[in-house]
């Protein structure tokens, strides 16, 4: 038979595939695999109304055949097969209604070589024409059900196809591939190793519903006889074996109650490469206006690359059994990216692109349900389960606050309940509302002292003033903490103040005569901001310091422990705090240095100098000259 032509748009499409650069070649068989197991779907449903079909459930399958000697691959099915007219039509135009547009995506994948070509594939239509990217040829022999006989359509490519009759035993389909031979830039005859083929499938289509067989070689002792002295003959014997390479049943689509522990815990290893036990599994099954099944683990440790560039979060993303997308960032928020999981859907296409999934209201809706139940679960987890919750907060918890601050705190009222903050009360974890719920009647406010160490934290001046009244305090030792405070604002009527912040309720009585004493040191107050050189923005009085002679705070929005943060990521131009030197009248330090202001102006300053470092280290600073430090506090001493 003469070799027919293909439509001439889709013979420079087919050409542009033949010698594109995809890197992700080894999605022609999920291709072609996805296409044998709706040829077998296709025929199984008519077996519902059709008493001629007489396979039963357990015949079908899809069978892949390697042949080393003539290098073809071939991928079979006993489904509904196609006939001569059918062939024509599926296999002689191609991606009839979206060609120019698939072409345009090839010519753009081409700028810009990143680009997922199973997303270029997929969203076209031309999933069979993927298996050229590793073909030289291919041949596709294929009977139609209730036909007697079959039909050859072949192909090496652009310059045509042709279609002849031909025997085949059964209604079906073969795709016979002549594969590539290997070049310097990729290695083709991959394709023609069993367990390559068996990574793929259960990479691509391990729940594809059908048994997907190949011959494996394999070996097993070999059973010494009686009396054989031979000590060189070999201990085992190689055999074939037709192997099932699928799962076919995904653990999610099984009933929890029929899946123990340790079958999800192999799951979650098998999938993600993972060695731990996952600290707690989320199995999800939801019908609706989107239906769909997942498996959700919340791992008990921190990948090795969780908090760097090169960590990717997401889902993997299946349609109706068949992998989609390996991580799919747009089923899971940014602040439950620890999350690692599967998703199953038959509301998502499998022929969809990265770009399509982006502007899904399928998996807009997904995400949303599965944020919910996220959080849901994980405020079960707090309720019923303390222990196992704050050991997942240990490991995870600062992903939650990055998630109330990040979007200008779009999502702090989601996530703020699940936040846990070391405290003075019993030196355990508390929420917040747990603290509100001890709150005596007369505290107005709720306090935190931000320090690098809880122990530092509570050597706060501040914080000692409040532990004596008998408040609690929160201890908030990581980065992102004072920008959470910042961020929530307050709580139940209640204002959240860094301790630093913190001023004793006086009397009125007692206020007058504050204002009196700053009234009588203001002279001394100036001299000190004076001589500290602009170090400081301001040198204030302060009652609310304990037993200790100075403080360090800050006025305006740029907080001591936000310009702490800002230097430790080494960030240019970071914005500075604008420092205030806090100072107890009460002490005898600073009754000293007042005293001294009067008499001995350069011994006063120096005692200046000394009080501005005590505080610069109580708050965690590096003083500028430890050496003249040193001097100063000896020459005072002497």
């Amino acid at each position: 038979m003469a070799k027919k032509q293909f439509k001439a748009e889709s013979k420079r499409l087919l050409d542009l595939m033949i010698h594109s650069i995809y890197t992700n070649k080894e999605i022609f068989l999920r291709e072609l695999i996805s296409n044998a197991s709706d040829a077998i779907d296709k025929l199984a449903y008519r077996s519902l109304t059709d008493d001629s079909v007489t396979l039963k459930h357990d015949d079908y399958r899809i069978d892949l055949k390697i042949d080393k000697e003539n290098g073809t691959l071939t991928v079979s099915d006993n489904g509904i097969g196609m006939d001569a007219k059918s062939l024509e039509e599926n296999l002689g135009v191609i991606a009839k209604s979206g060609s120019l547009a698939f072409k345009q995506a090839v010519q753009a994948d081409k700028e810009h070589p990143e680009a997922d070509a199973a997303d270029i594939i997929g969203q076209f239509g031309v999933g069979f024409y993927s298996a050229f990217m590793v073909a030289d040829q291919v041949t596709v022999i294929s009977r139609a059900y209730g036909a007697d006989e079959a039909n050859r359509w072949e192909s090496n490519g652009a310059d045509g196809y042709t279609i002849t009759p031909c025997a085949r035993d059964a209604a079906g389909t073969d795709v016979i591939m002549k594969i590539k031979a290997d070049t310097e830039d990729y290695d083709y005859t991959r394709f023609l190793d069993p367990y390559t083929l068996q990574g793929l499938v259960k990479k691509y289509s391990d729940y594809i519903r059908w048994p997907i067989k190949m011959d494996m070689t394999k070996t097993r002792p070999v059973e010494k006889k009686e009396g054989d002295d031979d000590k060189d003959a070999p201990s085992y014997e190689e055999y074939t074996e037709n192997v099932t390479l699928n799962s076919m049943v995904p653990l999610w689509h099984k009933n929890p109650k029929e899946v123990s522990d340790d079958d999800y815990a192999a799951l979650y290893r098998e999938k993600f490469g993972a060695f731990d036990r996952p600290l707690k599994t989320i199995h999800i099954s939801t019908e609706g206006v989107v239906s769909y099944e997942a498996l959700l683990f919340i791992p008990s440790a921190a990948p090795f690359d969780y908090y760097s560039k090169d960590y990717e979060r997401g889902l993997q993303l299946y349609s109706n059994g068949v992998l989609i997308m390996d991580k799919c960032a747009d089923l899971i928020p940014e602040y439950f990216r620890f999350i690692r999981g599967i998703v199953d859907t038959q509301d998502v296409s499998l022929n969809i692109s990265r770009e399509m999934l982006q502007e899904s209201p399928q998996v807009r809706a997904i995400s949303r349900s599965i944020e919910k139940k996220i959080r849901r679960e994980l405020t079960k987890m707090l309720e019923k389960d303390r222990e196992t919750y704050e050991k997942f907060f240990q490991t995870f918890g600062l992903q939650l606050k990055f998630g109330v601050v990040s979007d200008y705190g779009e999502n702090k009222d989601d996530l703020k309940d699940l936040l846990l903050f070391k405290s003075s009360f019993e030196g355990k974890l508390v929420t917040i509302k747990e603290y509100i719920s001890r709150m005596p009647e007369a505290q107005k406010d709720i306090y935190y002292a931000c320090a690098q160490t809880v122990d530092k934290a509570k050597a706060l001046p501040q914080a000692e003033a409040l532990l004596t009244k008998g408040y609690e305090v929160l201890y908030l030792t990581d980065d992102a903490d004072e920008f959470v405070m910042k961020t929530l604002l307050s709580e139940d009527g209640k204002n959240f103040v860094n301790v630093r912040e913190y001023q004793q309720e006086r009397t009125d009585e007692e206020k007058e005569q504050e204002k009196q004493q700053a009234q009588a040191l203001e002279g001394m107050l100036g001299f000190v901001k004076e001589k500290l050189g602009g170090k400081v923005a301001d040198v204030k009085l302060s009652n609310a310091l304990g037993s200790h002679p100075v403080s360090l705070a800050s006025q305006g929005g740029i907080t001591l422990e936000m310009e702490q943060y800002f230097s430790r990521i080494a960030m240019e131009n970071a914005p500075k705090a604008d420092k205030v030197l806090e100072l107890n009248p009460e002490h005898p330090l600073v009754k000293k240095l007042s005293e001294t202001y009067e008499s001995d102006a350069d011994t006063a300053a120096k005692y200046a100098q000394l009080l501005y470092n005590q505080a610069m280290l109580m708050a965690g600073f590096e003083i500028e000259d430890p050496t003249a430090y040193t001097d100063l506090l000896c020459s005072l001493l002497a």
